[in-house]
């Protein structure tokens, strides 16, 4: 039985079927939530959560505006990854820079410098981007440029504040790096659900910091 219970612990957390279940509920309830207060006073907590997580439109922010703080950085994703999972990376690369925003992904194939020094591209990489995706793999955890590179990454913010996205896939949840134990992760199962999930995360961080940097100002 403990494999059951080591599925089950994998599959709990799904964001995606969790908000949509909460979007069709909330599309559901509109109509009389008006009229009744009894949804609201059954679940208090529920209820608040849910519209302040239908209350934060993509359009509530500009992160392209030409003041955001998005351009104080080269990039905005830096993918780390084995040479192994090259193709999958370039798949989520083109995904992410195709997106109506064109996220700047770092991809280190393409964008290193000839001739310099990886430690050096390693650490540019991560210090120039805004989040940092960590595709942890079975060749991940085998590459110690990207045991480097993620080090680099939680020395420039040890804190789970969303800049650190671990994605984990073909990976089992005990050979999940304990530096990133504090940090949520994104199983990869479905290449699209994820590929989605991971340019959200982005786009949370990002829109967080242009509100941030706007209440900074006011």
């Amino acid at each position: 039985g403990g494999q059951g219970w080591f599925r089950r612990l994998l599959h709990k957390p799904k964001p995606s079927s969790v908000e949509s279940l909460k979007s069709s509920h909330s599309a559901s309830s509109s109509p009389s939530s008006s009229s009744s207060a009894k949804s609201s006073s059954s679940s208090p907590g529920t209820s608040s959560a849910t519209s302040s997580i239908s209350l934060s439109p993509v359009s509530a922010v500009d992160i392209s505006a030409s003041d955001s703080p998005r351009w104080e950085k080269s990039y905005d994703v830096c993918i780390c990854h084995s040479e192994e999972d090259v193709e999958l990376v370039e798949e989520l690369v083109s995904y992410l820079e195709g997106q109506p925003e064109s996220f700047r992904c770092f991809l280190q194939l393409r964008d290193a410098a000839a001739g310099s020094a990886v430690v050096t591209e390693l650490c540019d990489a991560v210090q120039n981007s805004h989040c940092w995706v960590m595709l942890i793999t079975p060749g991940f955890l085998r590459d110690p440029w990207c045991r480097y590179q993620m080090h680099q990454a939680l020395a420039e913010a040890p804190m789970a504040n969303g800049r650190t996205i671990p994605v984990l896939k073909d990976v089992e949840r005990k050979d999940y790096p304990r530096e990133l134990w504090n940090i949520y992760y994104i199983y990869m199962a479905l290449k699209e659900k994820s590929f989605r999930q991971i340019r959200d995360t982005v786009m949370r961080y990002l829109q967080e910091l242009c509100r941030s940097s706007t209440r900074g100002t006011e």
